[in-house]
């Protein structure tokens, strides 16, 4: 398994049965539902209340821009010079904790901030000015099919899961500052061809996934100024594009198995997997690469199957115009699962930034930083876990209840509707918790 793929930590000293912990949170769920089905009969959150804050100048993009790129370049450039070494390089670390984890917390917390740090994105507008600049003004860029959609995204999320997950040489820096760079090449193309705008709100992988995160967060960014607004109703503004379901049930499914991956199924599973495909003519190594692409798929199937199964339950089968409600779940999952790797491995940040090659050097001062285990308790980690399962589900429950009242116009219709919707959840919630459990067993 890749170093950092995954983030639980072990816990002896758990208070209560790990079972009560999961009767608690269904519970929850059917008394938020009851509650929602009795109190929350008109749409409320289509149109929400939000205040402007404090101006954000232009320059505050220049800045940022500037920002993202130089840490891009340096995280590329440790993985292509540094150390073979994964905990001494600053790639792995930098693209696994703080780009992979940090960054969708961050964007929780204070909004959209890849979009002001993406450094394709950054490359890309510096590039069209100065194309300008030097050739006059350009023919337009071609029109974004609207049929595309978002896939070019759910597909590049998956790759990115099936590097991270299944493939062992994308943990070395070598092969991870490579991808990088071939990433880089890709997104550029794409935005030479249909606009830096286009491309990034369509195909870049990470500005869509990482957007999931900030539409649920407090504090958005418009108009140059950034604005106040109640927490998690963002997510209602997602435009249900094509390709925006996969891309939704991919970011579950990569998570959901990177938990699945530490388990007793999916290990007791794996040799008969890694068994079958070396028996079509594979080595050993890529065999059981194969097997832990496997399981990655049909995770990912399942997750997909979950949903499909629940909207087809549903009057009209309504389709796209609840997937929304999917955005709090993968921002629950990625809590609850990487929460311990962020707390502990992401303080070696500031210890590979002052080493990024693994050389001794000591830039920063912070080279002989070491990692705090003591900075949160095991038993923290499973508070914090669960609490994000089960208030990431509510908080899903209650956009699907207040989209629902907009298609069916019935308080009744809309509660009936949801019915499905609540087991859908809490297939979810058991999942995530079953997850947990299974990676600390």
């Amino acid at each position: 398994m890749p170093v950092f793929a995954h983030g639980i930590v072990g816990r002896a000293d758990l208070p209560i049965p790990e079972t009560l912990f999961g009767v608690a949170a269904a519970a929850v769920l059917v008394i938020s539902f009851t509650a929602l089905a009795t109190l929350w009969s008109q749409p409320r959150l289509e149109h929400y209340p939000e205040r402007r804050l404090v101006p954000l100048p232009a320059a505050a993009d220049v800045a940022l821009g500037t920002l993202g790129v130089a840490v891009f370049g340096l995280t590329a450039y440790a993985g292509l010079a540094g150390t073979e070494a994964q905990r001494d390089n600053l790639a792995p670390t930098m693209v696994y904790v703080a780009f992979w984890v940090g960054v969708p917390v961050a964007s929780l917390l204070v909004g959209d901030v890849w979009r002001l740090l993406s450094p394709w994105r950054a490359i890309g507008r510096a590039a069209g000015r100065l194309t300008q600049r030097v050739a006059g003004e350009m023919p337009p860029p071609m029109t974004y099919p609207e049929r595309v959609g978002r896939w070019p995204a759910a597909l590049g999320l998956l790759g990115f899961g099936l590097c991270e997950l299944a493939w062992g040489a994308a943990r070395d820096p070598l092969p991870l500052a490579v991808l990088m760079l071939a990433y880089t090449v890709v997104m550029l193309v794409g935005m030479s061809l249909y606009g830096v705008e286009a491309w990034s709100r369509n195909a870049d992988a990470f500005g869509l996934y990482f957007g999931l995160f900030a539409s649920l967060s407090p504090f958005t960014r418009r108009d140059g100024a950034l604005w106040l607004r109640p927490p998690v109703v963002g997510a209602v503004r997602l435009e249900p594009l094509a390709g925006t379901t996969a891309l939704l049930v991919v970011g579950i499914g990569v998570t959901a198995f990177d938990g699945a991956a530490e388990g007793p199924v999916f290990n007791d599973a794996l040799p008969d997997l890694q068994e079958g495909f070396a028996s079509l003519g594979t080595g050993p190594g890529s065999a059981l690469e194969l097997g832990f692409a496997t399981g990655l798929l049909v995770m990912v199937a399942l997750i997909g199957l979950i949903w499909a199964a629940g909207v087809a339950g549903m009057p009209g089968r309504p389709g796209r115009a609840l997937v929304h409600s999917l955005t709090p779940i993968v921002a629950a999952y990625v809590v609850a699962h990487y929460f311990s790797l962020l707390a502990y491995n992401g303080q070696d940040v500031l210890r590979l930034l002052s080493d990024p090659l693994g050389d001794g050097s000591d830039l920063l001062g912070t080279g002989r930083n070491t990692i705090d285990y003591g900075v949160v308790s095991a038993t923290t980690i499973w508070y914090v876990q669960v609490a994000a399962l089960v208030i990431g589900h509510v908080a899903a429950l209650v956009l699907a209840h207040d989209r629902a009242l907009v298609i069916y116009g019935s308080h009744r219709d809309a509660t009936r509707s949801q019915i499905v919707m609540l087991v859908v959840m809490v297939c979810f919630t058991c999942l995530g918790l079953w997850l947990l459990s299974a990676g600390n067993g």
